[in-house]
């Protein structure tokens, strides 16, 4: 059932951007950049410039939240990851 090769996406990209999606208005325009930076995964995702007051949510708890099951699903993997929100 595990994906493998340059085309499965990672369990911390597939949970980010399946929550992101059901956030946003234009869930088309969400897209996750993934990066690999100093032995740590980096995502950045970026949305329409409308959608990231929703991602971000009153007083960053949005965010907080998304970044906290990407680390679950990074710590599950077992690597490290980190998310940013790029406008």
């Amino acid at each position: 059932m595990s994906e493998s090769g340059p085309d499965a996406a990672s369990p911390m990209r597939a949970v980010a951007e399946v929550v992101a999606r059901a956030l946003v208005d234009r869930p088309d325009a969400v897209r996750i950049v993934e990066t690999s930076r100093r032995g740590s995964v980096v995502l950045q995702l970026s949305t329409a410039p409308g959608d990231l007051g929703k991602l971000i949510g009153r007083q960053g708890r949005t965010a907080a939240a998304l970044r906290t099951l990407v680390g679950l699903a990074s710590e599950r993997a077992g690597v490290r990851a980190t998310l940013d929100l790029r406008d």
